[in-house]
């Protein structure tokens, strides 16, 4: 049952484009979007990677980035020409054709994700009935690419490495799909373009523990602080990617901050009202918003610390999976009860129960001694 618009829209729409823009052939449609996405990837990983070292180092009391070219800006392309020039390096041992092939199989995947995000309406590569479910299959392809590099390098540290992404893969996908099942029920479409059209009132504040559970998942999906564990460099030197070099380190590299980039995306579009707002460009609105999401994980970065291999699992199996179907029971008792002229009714209710619940569920999270029972 899908509760459709209710109020009157306070954050106008811009003007569609076409269907067929920008022309009836089909190929041309492919590639012009195939172009945009390639080039925004590129352009926001480079930029992603010049706002976490600078804003890492204003909240660790440092400057950060500053040397090369003005405010540092060319950093990441100093990186990019760093990477490039330095020696390739293969380990005897290892199995060739995966460790070539492992770079590849981890970073495709991540484009192929912007293929279903509308970055205004009616500009995306494909507007799939089951873009959602789309978008979760394709993300758990990259980690065959990871579990090829730890495979074939033939080195434990790399292989543990790349188990414990599996581990993680296999535990956060329940809770993050689950987390979303909410969303689904309120707009009645998996279409990643309907859910933004959806949205007079951001689903953020309608799903607020949606919206935390799926930051949460997402975060520890793609490895990211505090749950790098993939990498973490006091246990496994460098993970996965231990014995990696020159390019290829650097395709690895760029995964890492593709999947981020992938994960704002889809936060933006699905919690965020997507490209939607006043005044400004739709496009400009789906990035400032990407952006902010990036902001938040770097801010988690800077302020917890790692977590160990057994409480990553008992937090996606204890917190976040019985959270996400609690959430998903009181999404479909107010769907019942509410009357679809007071969906706002929601989200003050919402919020509630999300303060609720997770101050009680953390009770079962005992710390003392150094360490975290569960």
């Amino acid at each position: 049952m899908a509760i459709t618009r209710n109020i009157s829209n306070l954050m106008p729409l811009q003007a569609a484009l076409p269907p067929d823009w920008p022309g009836s052939n089909f190929w041309l449609h492919w590639l012009v979007f195939t172009v945009i996405i390639i080039a925004f990837v590129l352009a926001m990983v480079m930029a992603f990677i010049y706002l976490e070292r600078r804003i890492l180092g204003r909240m660790q009391a440092r400057v950060g980035p500053n040397r090369t070219g003005p405010f540092g800006l060319l950093q990441p392309v100093a990186d990019a020409v760093k990477v490039l020039l330095k020696e390739d390096i293969i380990p005897d041992k290892a199995d060739k054709l995966l460790y070539w092939l492992a770079p590849g199989v981890a970073f495709f995947p991540v484009l192929l994700v912007f293929a279903v995000i509308p970055f205004q309406d009616g500009a995306l590569l494909a507007d799939l009935n089951v873009g959602f479910v789309y978008i979760m299959a394709v993300t758990s392809i990259s980690t065959i690419g990871v579990f090829m590099a730890g495979w074939s390098s033939s080195n434990k540290y790399s292989l543990l490495g790349a188990m414990r992404n599996v581990a993680s893969l296999v535990s956060y996908e329940i809770p993050l799909l689950l987390s979303t099942v909410g969303v689904i029920i309120l707009t009645g479409s998996l279409s990643m373009q309907q859910i933004v059209s959806m949205q007079d009132i951001p689903f953020i504040l309608l799903q607020p523990l949606g919206f935390l559970l799926f930051f949460i998942g997402g975060c520890a999906e793609i490895n990211r602080s505090p749950f790098d564990l993939l990498e973490a460099d006091s246990e496994l030197v460098a993970g996965h990617h231990t014995e990696y070099s020159g390019m290829k380190f650097a395709m690895f590299y760029l995964v890492e901050y593709a999947e981020a980039l992938a994960l704002s995306a889809v936060i933006t579009t699905v919690f965020l009202s997507g490209w939607r707002g006043p005044f400004l460009p739709p496009w400009l609105w789906f990035v400032i918003k990407t952006v902010i999401v990036f902001v938040a994980m770097i801010w988690t970065r800077a302020t917890f610390p790692r977590v160990r291999i057994d409480q990553l699992m008992a937090l996606a199996w204890k917190f976040l999976f019985p959270l996400s179907l609690i959430n998903l029971l009181i999404t479909g008792v107010e769907v019942l009860v509410i009357s679809k002229s007071f969906t706002w009714v929601m989200v003050p209710i919402n919020l509630a129960i999300m303060a609720i619940l997770v101050i009680l569920w953390s009770r079962f999270f005992k710390t003392g001694w150094g360490k975290v029972e569960v």
